[in-house]
């Protein structure tokens, strides 16, 4: 259940990300439907970078969240956007992602919103 509702709020974060960042974006559709279907294939491609992939990220830069007192995280973050774009264009579903510091704009953004809407949802909030 902990991954439907990750998977629901990161998919809804990504949305509200590519109506406000300019560079990053879906693929045009024609109909909603092929939106949703394209936003559910970001979203669970995002979710599993940042449940396998960002564990060991942060482990192994854990001297730099250090060194700079924890505003690593922002990079760290941009990197799991920019990796969750490169690995859906080998879908049909691709997240374009322009650059780093798009990338950072929409990593904060993310994560913000992310944060926000964890908080409307009921239950365990570990």
């Amino acid at each position: 259940m902990r991954f439907v509702v990750r998977f629901l709020v990161n998919a809804a974060a990504i949305w509200l990300c590519t109506l406000v960042v300019p560079g990053i974006a879906l693929p045009q559709t024609g109909s909603t439907g092929a939106l949703v279907v394209n936003l559910a294939v970001v979203a669970l491609v995002f979710t599993l970078v940042n449940m396998l992939v960002r564990p060991l990220v942060n482990l192994l830069s854990l001297p730099l969240y250090i060194l700079t007192l924890g505003l690593f995280w922002v990079v760290v973050n941009a990197l799991m956007l920019m990796l969750t774009g490169w690995i859906s264009r080998f879908t049909d579903y691709g997240l374009e992602v322009d650059g780093f510091w798009t990338a950072v704009l929409g990593g904060l953004l993310i994560a913000v919103a992310s944060w926000l809407l964890s908080m409307l949802v009921p239950g365990d909030k570990r």
